[in-house]
């Protein structure tokens, strides 16, 4: 029951995070509200039946906790961190509003050239006005600074040995459903090296997503960010999704390192034991 209660949970937080901002925002129309209905729905669906499931499917990490947990937080915090920005630059137009204060003094600061912030707003159609241009500015800001921070605290769990767990046991097919172990190269080799290909990817994400968008203007209907839902979301992924390629190449790179050391220490027992007597008619 207590397993099942936990995937229930887990559902139900799902749900409400993707609700949030629909439910939260002002200005959200009926259509828009029960669209984001419809895929929380699906979302908090899918969290249950993975996390009830006997055999993994799609979720990554389902039990190696505390990761999914802290990802999931992180997003959360970005999420509502937005929600509430967006309501208090509603409330206060004035920026009189201590989150916006807050917003506003980390924008100062990031915002200089080549800033991932700063590319953001740059890579927006011209056009716009100064209200919404500095909206997108403090709202990039705070939610990078949130991604940063939920990054260093899980750089700091890997450097003290908190994650994984070394009194627990680690297993790959579990943890990575995706990930064939008996498919090319060594397991460790191609961890290592999908660990540095996630890792790039999230390094340089912040930087080349403004190009693409900017980019994307001159064959679709360009992104504006005008929309308070569209820009809660929009941000937030933008935000979240490269910091969660660079843990996830961490992780990665840390199991490589636990396949390593397991593989060593048993190197070592093997060698450590006597050899069997030898009789006189062995070669």
């Amino acid at each position: 029951m207590s397993s099942v209660a936990q995937c229930i949970l887990r559902g139900f937080l799902v749900a409400i995070v993707l609700l949030a901002p629909a439910l939260m925002l002002p200005g959200i129309s009926n259509d828009a509200a029960q669209g984001a209905t419809l895929l929380a729905l699906i979302a908090a669906i899918v969290v249950m039946t993975e996390y009830s499931a006997s055999y993994p499917g799609l979720i990554e990490f389902r039990d190696a906790k505390p990761y999914n947990r802290g990802r999931f937080m992180l997003l959360a915090a970005i999420i509502f961190s937005l929600i509430f920005l967006q309501r208090d630059l509603h409330l206060n137009p004035d920026a009189s509003g201590f989150l916006t204060a807050f917003a506003i003094s980390l924008a100062d600061t990031l915002n200089f050239t080549l800033s991932p912030v700063t590319m953001l707003v740059t890579a927006l159609p011209e056009g716009l006005g100064p209200d919404h241009l500095a909206s997108v500015m403090v709202s990039a800001t705070l939610a990078y600074v949130l991604s940063l921070a939920g990054l260093l605290v899980f750089c700091f769990g890997l450097i003290s040995g908190y994650w994984p767990n070394h009194s627990a046991i680690f297993n790959v097919w579990v943890n990575l459903p995706n990930f064939d172990p008996t498919k090319g190269v060594d397991i460790v080799h191609r961890l290592e090296r999908d660990g540095q290909v996630n890792f790039i990817l999230g390094v340089i994400m912040p930087f080349s997503l403004p190009a693409l968008l900017h980019l994307s203007s001159f064959l679709v209907q360009p992104m504006t960010l005008e929309t308070p839902l569209a820009l809660v979301w929009g941000i937030a992924l933008w935000a979240f999704i490269p910091v969660s390629l660079i843990m996830r190449g961490a992780a990665m790179y840390r199991i490589a390192q636990l396949i390593r050391a397991q593989r060593r220490r048993v190197a070592e027992e093997e060698a450590a034991l006597p050899l069997p007597p030898q009789s006189a008619y062995s070669a």
